[in-house]
């Protein structure tokens, strides 16, 4: 977990406030399992009910690109590493355990949602989105972005299948099919 960065901030502060047990674990030396370097998860995470999750966060803007043209599409892409490595440590941690992308999208003023919206978040004047997406369903469905980056991501349609609010994870609530109504 990185401390300097406001999404994850924001993660660990939503954690404290729902009184869930967590660890954040220390981002400043790559992991080593056995002769190979993994990435680092960002939390290992134990929800209401007894869900264990470790956590990669991804930190998004919403709207993206430039504030002259502001491109209102959910971002969902990740590095590949972040796959790898966490279906790495789901292997490490055991079969109890589901590894979670959890896209933290910061919220421009002028985004308008519901106040009741399930995981809205607002921590030091800013706004946030909360949005998970297991690491397995992730991997199903990804494709190729930037080969030169190393990033894949998810068409917007199975990403909006797919993901659920982070609640649905961290509080036991069975994610169902429908489309995540953002």
């Amino acid at each position: 977990m990185d401390r300097s960065n406001h999404y994850e901030a924001a993660f660990e502060a939503y954690l404290q406030w729902h009184r869930l047990s967590y660890v954040a674990v220390d981002e400043t030396r790559r992991a080593m399992l056995g002769d190979l370097r993994v990435k680092n998860l960002d939390f290992i995470v134990h929800g209401e009910t007894g869900t264990r999750l470790l956590v990669d966060v991804k930190g998004r803007r919403f709207p993206g690109g430039k504030p002259d043209k502001p491109r209102r599409v959910w971002q969902c892409w990740c590095a590949r590493e972040d796959i790898d490595g966490l279906e790495r440590w789901e292997g490490l941690f055991g079969a109890d355990y589901q590894g979670l992308l959890v896209f933290t999208y910061g919220l421009a003023p002028v985004v308008e949602l519901p106040e009741d919206t399930l995981d809205l978040w607002t921590w030091r004047g800013r706004r946030y989105l909360f949005r998970a997406v297991t690491v397995r369903d992730y991997r199903r469905h990804l494709r190729v972005r930037s080969p030169k980056w190393g990033t894949v991501d998810l068409p917007g349609a199975v990403f909006r299948r797919l993901v659920r609010p982070l609640h649905d994870y961290t509080h036991g609530s069975a994610p169902v099919a429908d489309d995540c109504p953002f």
